[in-house]
């Protein structure tokens, strides 16, 4: 008996679950599609600004570095350095000591690291329900449908091996369904939390090499950074499209 076959003489109750597990599938698809598009849009622009955070850190002009991170705002690096610089600033116009801010330009700092986490986790949840949950809606799916199989068995009363295999076969379709959908979903959450683990570490990285250069140059104190029209770069919120856990 062939899977089309057996998808056709599943009962209503089956065939309920295995359109939830096709529903939950499209949704799965859809948000990897989606934070694999923003985690390679993150990861190619902070290459990118990277070389130029770079030249900052041995001597470069701020202004470049500035203008680099307008450039490359889906950059979680971009961001963060972008969150110091314009704390820092905003110190030095307010006429204190930017070297004597250290703490406020850390929390301005780990404040964006924060808020980028939170951005780049989004949907990961739902990722991970699909995962964990799908192979038990598959499961039920299939005890469902043994049941219904016996039953229908026990009320003609006839039925031999051939009979109840089929039965149980149908009920089985939904089990396999359920792994098949939870497995890209597992496969998508790990891949996608080790990712944002990296750009932990090289958003930490970025903005204690940020402290250190800042804070260790006293010609940039008091510097006018023309930053009136600079603001740090904010990711894109996304809207509702997914359900998050």
């Amino acid at each position: 008996m062939s899977l089309t076959e057996l998808l056709r003489h599943v009962g209503i109750f089956g065939g309920a679950v295995i359109v939830c597990l096709a529903l939950l599938s499209v949704f799965s698809v859809g948000m990897i599609i989606e934070k694999h598009r923003r985690f390679s849009s993150a990861s190619g622009q902070s290459e990118k600004f990277n070389p130029e955070f770079k030249k900052f850190l041995h001597g470069g002009d701020l202004q470049n570095l500035i203008e680099a991170a307008r450039q490359h705002q889906n950059s979680h690096v971009a961001q963060v350095v972008s969150a110091g610089i314009v704390e820092y600033d905003s110190v030095g116009q307010s006429g204190g000591d930017p070297t004597a801010s250290l703490e406020l330009v850390t929390s301005a700092l780990r404040d964006s690291i924060s808020e980028t986490l939170i951005q780049l986790k989004r949907g990961l949840g739902f990722l991970a329900t699909i995962g964990s949950t799908a192979p038990f809606v598959g499961l039920f799916g299939t005890v469902v449908g043994i049941i219904n199989a016996f039953r229908s068995i026990a009320a003609t009363g006839s039925g031999g091996m051939s009979v109840v295999s089929g039965g149980i076969a149908e009920a089985l379709v939904s089990t396999a369904l359920g792994i098949f959908v939870a497995i890209p979903a597992v496969v998508a959450f790990n891949h996608f939390t080790g990712k944002i683990e990296t750009f932990h570490v090289e958003m930490n990285r970025a903005s204690s090499q940020l402290v250190n250069r800042l804070f260790k140059i006293p010609e940039l104190k008091g510097l006018d950074l023309e930053m009136a029209e600079v603001k740090a770069p904010t990711v894109k919120k996304e809207g509702p499209a997914y359900a998050t856990r």
